[in-house]
């Protein structure tokens, strides 16, 4: 920061001035008229998908662009009047802007949308959506995982099929925390509050021009909501945000972290996304058809569904309980049982001590609610996922077989019922593909698919051409991409370590062992089992082949070796004839008495195969290394075999 005075001071970067700040004012630079709707655009995650409109802000100022982290309304913010009138004069520029303007404007206001050319006698239907965290960009950090990732790709494909859909969630100030991993391998967290000045988000007016606020009771005070409008396309997606003067301090953090805190503010967020969304979307005037709950973290709307029927309409708890039936549909997602939100029976009491008397049944049923019928009050808690299931019309899960999962994890919900035959469905979770489809197959797919694919995604016939495309070409595509890729991570990896006190010659020797040219398996996040990681090694002899026919290394330790036995090359010959390998012995094996419990000696089978093998006494360390073929003896032997692995790829 350059300060010129003590009044006026003069942001700047590496790429020109950014803005000026006149005691705390900020003065932003002005559009030009010939380019003025950048900033509509901007202010709608259209741009999330349609990825060529984020191409003109690295024209007008390429370094700015990284700077602010590829947001476009914050890029707008701060880049220089002088850029933004030599790019109003530019005729190249202005080609793309007008294309991708009438782009975006022929989108928001198409007449031929899915839903109304298949739908024509639906279009005064409303779904609203409830979900506790959106993944829409990088940019808007209200989302963790494979969860919000669903929800935003949800919004974004309503929005190209013009499903008349409204979303509601929470603004997360503060997000999901940012993991750190110190020089030690440690992890610790850092929080990195959202600046919503900067994002596509706008608080959303009452009739007066002032903050739409609602609200819901809780024990201590009434809690207030400020309320957000994100335009994600054609779907409106609006969060609730706890974090204003008029609430006491307790519940200004409602809304602060995503999944955070302990259970109490758990349910906390839970009760303000369902029963605080419900009421918002009255408040909004808005009538939904069908309440679509994608987890169970905001059931909740049931309860409050049901009080509004039974006040408005006077009508008895089960009359009330068809009624929410007919208008309410549950995604289930994790098929353990620790993936549903069960709350105390205590907690629950505190904060609906007076719905059973609404209700006008017990406490004990009221409890219920969220229980198997047959459940033991004294050791169960409220279940988010089974109020949802008991009340909602329609159930599924995500997958054929997760329906199958769900029917028996949840089938005593239901007992006069088999559990095979327990009303949940499913639904396979889908992707949004512009979202997912990288900008050189997008070209690609424009190149050789019939005219306005992306407008028929759902019809076979509109991937029928992809046969037509050049090998070389998706290849050529593939590899740009995978190149870029390691960049990102060599990049990301030097950066780390440089913080971490490497030395260049140590950062260096490790990055350089990414090759583009080699297979390269990774996983983002956890290695949870039900990932089935086991699917990418469902074929060993295929993968085995193509590693090794590549001048790739093959190693295998302790009883690994028994996935060599039966590898072919390409010349028909075994990978391990005539080859120096070692694995867990005959002796080893009869020292734990293993042979007698699985009769089957690795060794002895790998000898019939024609190796040549080697060995040590028992438990120590013996690695073997026969030109990219490297084997350890026993789990002793893991380390040296490591070495060596590290050894061979220095001499490749």
């Amino acid at each position: 920061m350059t300060i010129l005075n003590d009044e006026m001071n003069l942001i700047s970067y590496e790429g020109g001035i950014l803005m000026y700040v006149f005691n705390k004012i900020t003065v932003t630079p002005q559009l030009p008229e010939r380019i003025n709707k950048l900033s509509e655009i901007a202010g709608n995650l259209w741009w999330a998908w349609n990825t060529d409109f984020l191409k003109l802000f690295k024209i007008i100022d390429g370094d700015l662009w990284e700077t602010v982290g590829k947001n476009p309304v914050k890029f707008l913010k701060l880049v220089s009047q002088e850029r933004l009138e030599n790019v109003a004069e530019n005729p190249e520029f202005l080609k793309e802007y007008d294309k991708i303007a009438n782009d975006f404007y022929d989108y928001m206001n198409s007449k031929t949308t899915w839903f109304k050319k298949n739908y024509p006698d639906n279009k005064n239907d409303l779904i609203a959506y409830f979900s506790a965290e959106y993944g829409l960009d990088q940019i808007l950090s209200i989302y963790s995982g494979g969860l919000g990732i669903l929800s935003g790709d949800h919004l974004k494909s309503a929005s190209d099929l013009g499903i008349p859909l409204v979303a509601v969630g929470l603004l997360y100030k503060k997000g999901f925390f940012h993991q750190i991993i110190n020089g030690y391998g440690q992890q610790y967290e850092e929080d990195r509050e959202n600046d919503i000045d900067t994002l596509p988000i706008y608080p959303v007016k009452d009739v007066e021009g002032k903050d739409l606020l609602v609200y819901v009771n809780m024990p201590k005070k009434r809690v207030y909501l400020k309320v957000w409008q994100v335009n994600v396309g054609r779907v409106k997606l609006y969060l609730m945000d706890s974090d204003i003067d008029a609430n006491i301090p307790e519940y200004r953090g409602i809304t602060a972290h995503l999944y955070g805190g302990n259970q109490e503010m758990r349910i906390q967020q839970e009760i303000v996304l369902g029963m605080a969304g419900t009421s918002l979307l009255k408040t909004l005037g808005l009538n939904p058809t069908v309440y679509h709950m994608n987890e169970g973290h905001s059931a909740f709307l049931i309860l409050e569904l049901m009080k509004n029927i039974i006040k408005e309409k006077q009508v008895s708890f089960d009359m009330a309980e068809e009624i929410v039936a007919a208008k309410t549909v549950f995604t289930t997602h994790t098929p353990v049982p620790a993936g549903n939100d069960i709350f105390p029976l205590s907690l629950v009491e505190t904060y609906f001590k007076d719905y059973w008397n609404r209700f006008s049944i017990t406490k004990e049923e009221f409890f219920r609610l969220g229980m198997k019928p047959n459940a033991d009050l004294s050791n169960t808690g409220f279940n988010m996922g089974i109020l949802a299931l008991k009340f909602s019309g329609k159930k599924n899960g995500v997958s054929k077989l997760h329906g199958a999962v769900s029917r028996e994890l949840f089938g005593e919900v239901w007992p006069n019922i088999a559990p095979n035959e327990a009303p949940i469905d499913y639904v396979t979770n889908g992707i949004h593909t512009c979202t997912w489809l990288a900008p050189n197959l997008k070209r690609l797919f424009n190149e050789y698919l019939k005219p306005y694919w992306q407008d028929d995604i759902k019809n076979d016939a509109t991937w029928q051409k992809i046969a037509d495309i050049p090998d070389q070409e998706l290849w050529n595509a593939h590899m740009e991409r995978k190149v870029k890729l390691l960049k990102l991570v060599k990049e990301n990896i030097t950066n780390r370590l440089k913080r971490e006190g490497y030395r260049y010659s140590d950062i260096n020797d490790i990055t350089s062992k990414l090759d583009p040219n080699a297979l390269t398996i990774g996983f983002a996040r956890r290695f949870a089992t039900y990932k089935r990681a086991t699917l990418i090694f469902k074929d060993l002899e295929r993968i085995t082949r193509t590693i090794y026919e590549n001048g790739g290394i093959v190693s295998a330790v302790c009883h690994a070796p028994a996935a060599l036995l039966d590898v072919k090359l390409s010349n028909g010959e075994l990978l391990i004839k005539d080859r120096k390998i070692n694995s867990f012995t005959n002796e080893e094996e009869r020292f734990l008495n293993t042979d007698s419990i699985v009769p089957f000696m690795l060794e002895t089978e790998l000898k019939k195969r024609g190796c040549l093998f080697e060995k040590s006494g028992l438990w120590k360390s013996h690695v073997t290394v026969d030109y990219r073929i490297v084997t350890g003896q026993n789990p002793q032997s893991a380390l040296e075999v490591g070495k060596a692995i590290l050894q061979e790829l220095e001499n490749l």
